[in-house]
């Protein structure tokens, strides 16, 4: 029997090993910040961020990251992938230094948003350089070990970053970034060879300066309105300046022809219904992992240690469904398994209703599993939808467009229902605001305002002071105010799964008829499809 020649890179086992750690930073940023928000919130220990700045340090890298994925494959492409993995390892490691010793909000915002730009660079290199080295035989196996290796970071990220702040400083979350990156480093430059597309494409400069500035208006726009309310000019201009911004983006995108995203396809119903799906999913997550970091730390004491670990029943969800679903898909068709799917994680965000101040935290332990499972299925069918719904040539774009919508629709999650909490807080604390005695600091009553983080803080301040009674009455005030805005924005959660309902249920196609499988076309070695794909299958963050 002849044997097939492997045309794989002879050290392509360990050139996946080094790609699965240069994506451990990227991996670990996205989930170890959550477990810090109180920490960064407080004016002693941290920064003394207010929620809208804690919303930006989030939000300033994940909007980045996204309005440049594709400009970063492009640049790859053109001066080697090589160059700019390294390239983004290099400027990952400096921004992770600014950042663990920034001085205030502003300077962690600046250089989270610097973050986002080397991110991208390691992100839109690492996919193209697998399908460089794996010989297609074996492209399948290597990329489920590293969609599982990215795995085992979501769920550890935010143990690793519990165990760092309860040890040491806040900035040693984006210290750890170092070692790794200078590990990566190392045996990229030692072992990974360097490539690029014979026939690159252009840089559509015009696209993402818009597209940033859209995003980044509108999500100014939201987030400032849960802060100064939704009746105040200034909102309504950021929010209409980035409307108008993304409508010209879209038109320019839809002429020009080398697009920064390929808006045309978004005609095709099936590819659009699957990216707003996974849009929607992401919108879910970010948001709800958001709030409920402030819940744990703040209103129930736990410390970011004991947070991370309570997470582990949503990352053990994602390891346990995410790789049954594709069976499921199969099975029943990804009509059906995407409408499971976001019901379940519509019904989660509801759960958040049963929540209160001193509630049982078994229940937040089910629902955070729940809510998993449900997003475990709702990426393998979005997937195939994908796969199914654009041209094979295209599929490396089609891919990239849902890399990208993931990421803006996790940041709106963050920008829509940090501002419902922010809206909803601020009207429920209002009246004890007006209660804060008369001899109380001046800025006591912007800080109780501003966030229950605030108002945890001027209650400890008040210790010690002939002020020292208000302390309890205003913590209990605070703590019930917030459990109540949690429950507005799990139910603002909740309807924008329901829209993802509708979309599935109107757009997406039922289970396919069987057919006699047709001739495939030897896979070719820079093909994206595979690689591009399988992350998305499980990546949460």
């Amino acid at each position: 029997m002849e044997t097939q020649t492997n045309t794989g890179h002879p050290r392509r086992w360990a050139i996946l090993a080094v790609l699965v750690v240069s994506l451990l930073v990227v991996v670990l940023d996205n989930t170890v910040l959550n477990v810090a928000l109180k920490v960064l919130a407080d004016p002693q220990h941290g920064l003394g961020a207010s929620q809208s700045q804690l919303e930006w340090a989030i939000n300033s890298y994940t909007l980045v990251f996204a309005g440049l994925l594709f400009t970063f494959g492009v640049l790859g492409d053109r001066l080697g992938r090589k160059k700019v993995l390294v390239a983004g390892l290099v400027l990952f490691a400096l921004t992770s230094l600014v950042s663990a010793y920034a001085k205030d909000p502003g300077q962690l915002i600046a250089a989270r948003a610097a973050m986002g730009l080397a991110g991208a660079a390691i992100m839109a290199t690492t996919l193209p350089i697998i399908t460089n080295v794996f010989d297609p035989k074996e492209r399948a196996k290597a990329i489920g070990a590293w969609a599982g290796a990215v795995g085992i970071g979501v769920a550890v990220g935010p143990i690793v970053g519990g165990a760092l702040l309860e040890n040491f400083w806040w900035g040693s979350i984006f210290m750890i970034n170092l070692p790794i990156i200078a590990i990566g480093l190392i045996f990229v430059l030692w072992i990974v060879p360097d490539s690029k597309n014979p026939q690159p494409g252009r840089i559509d400069f015009l696209g993402v300066l818009l597209s940033i500035v859209g995003l980044a208006a509108l999500v100014y726009g939201i987030i400032d309105g849960g802060q100064s309310g939704f009746d105040t000019p200034s909102v309504w201009a950021w929010t209409a300046l980035g409307v108008i911004t993304l409508g010209v983006f879209v038109w320019w995108e839809s002429r020009t022809q080398y697009p920064a995203l390929d808006v045309s396809l978004f005609k095709i119903p099936r590819f659009a219904a699957a990216v707003s799906l996974v849009g929607i999913s992401f919108f879910a997550a970010m948001g709800v992992f958001f709030f409920i970091s402030f819940y744990m730390q703040l209103v129930r004491g736990y410390s970011p240690l004991q947070t991370g670990l309570l997470m582990l029943p949503f990352a053990a969800a994602q390891m346990i469904f995410a790789p049954l679903s594709a069976g499921m898909v199969k099975r029943f068709g990804g009509k059906l398994v995407s409408a499971v799917g976001i019901s379940i994680v519509s019904v989660a965000t509801l759960g958040y209703l049963l929540v209160g101040t001193d509630s049982p935290m078994w229940i937040l332990l089910v629902m955070f599993f729940v809510f998993g499972t449900g997003m475990a299925n709702i990426m393998p069918p979005a997937t195939e939808a994908v796969m199914a719904s654009v041209p094979r040539e295209k599929a490396g774009v089609g891919s990239a467009v849902n890399n990208t919508v993931r990421q803006v629709g996790g940041a709106l999650g963050v920008a829509v229902l940090g501002s419902v909490l922010s809206s909803v807080y601020r009207s429920n604390i209002s009246d004890t605001v007006a209660q804060v005695p008369a001899g109380a600091p001046a800025p006591a009553k912007a800080a109780i305002s501003e966030s229950i983080a605030g108002a945890h803080a001027v209650a400890e301040n008040l210790g010690g002071t002939p002020f020292a009674g208000f302390a309890p009455a205003l913590i209990k005030a605070a703590d019930n105010a917030f459990v109540s805005a949690v429950h507005a924005a799990a139910i603002g959660s909740a309807l924008v799964g329901l829209v993802g309902l509708i979309v599935v249920l109107l757009w997406l196609p039922g289970k396919a008829k069987t057919a006699a499988p047709a001739a495939k076309a030897p896979a070719k070695p820079d093909e994206e499809l595979s690689p591009e794909l399988a992350l998305e299958a499980v990546e949460i963050g």
